[in-house]
C-alpha cells in the first residue's frame, strides 16, 4: 500500500474513533483542563501518534496526518452545519438548570451538577442568590450561560466554563 494512503487512513481512522469516544466520554474534556485533563490530552496524543503514523516518522508523514485531521475537522463541522441529525449524534442539547430561581433537581442530576456546585457557578457570575436568577443553561458546548435580574429590572447575561468537563449524557 502507498505509504502515504496508508498514513491518510490511519489519521481518519484516529479522528472518527476520537469523535466517537469523546461523545461517549463528553467533548466536554477538552474545555476548561485541569491537571488531569492536560495529562490526559497529552497521553493520547502519545497513545495515537504511531496508530497514525505506522514506522513512517519523517516530516512528509508527520505533516499528512495533520493536514488529515484538519481535513476531516473541516468536513465534520461542515456536515454538522448542514445536517441536524449528524448534529445531535456529536452534540447534545442544552439544558435549563434554573429558571425564575427555581432549580430543576431531576435536570441537575442528568448532568451531575450538584446544588452547591451550581450555587458556587452563580455566586461566580456575581450573583448573590438564586433568587436572582432568571435563566441558567448549560449549553451544548458545557458552558453555564446565566441571565439574571438586578433590582432595576435590568437584565444581565454571564457565562461561565467550569462544567466543561462534566461527562455527556444521552
Amino acid at each position: 500500500m502507498n505509504p502515504f494512503l496508508d498514513i491518510s487512513l490511519r489519521s481518519l481512522a484516529v479522528y472518527i474513533f476520537m469523535l466517537i469516544a469523546l461523545r461517549l466520554f463528553g467533548k466536554n474534556q477538552l474545555s476548561q483542563l485541569n491537571a488531569g485533563d492536560v495529562v490526559l490530552l497529552l497521553l493520547i496524543s502519545n497513545a495515537v501518534q504511531n496508530a497514525m503514523v505506522g514506522p513512517n516518522t519523517t516530516l512528509q508523514g508527520g505533516l499528512l496526518a495533520a493536514l488529515v485531521l484538519f481535513v476531516a475537522n473541516f468536513i465534520v463541522k461542515k456536515v454538522m452545519f448542514r445536517n441536524q441529525k449528524f448534529k445531535n449524534l456529536l452534540e447534545s442539547e442544552p439544558y435549563v438548570l434554573i429558571r425564575d430561581g427555581q432549580i430543576f433537581q431531576e435536570t441537575c442530576q442528568k448532568v451531575e451538577i450538584s446544588k452547591d456546585e451550581l450555587l458556587e457557578t452563580v455566586h461566580e457570575h456575581g450573583i448573590e442568590s438564586l433568587d436572582k436568577v432568571k435563566l441558567a443553561i448549560l449549553e451544548v458546548d458545557g458552558n453555564i450561560s446565566v441571565v439574571s435580574q438586578d433590582q432595576n429590572g435590568s437584565t444581565h447575561y454571564t457565562r461561565h466554563k467550569k462544567w466543561l468537563r462534566r461527562k455527556r449524557t444521552f
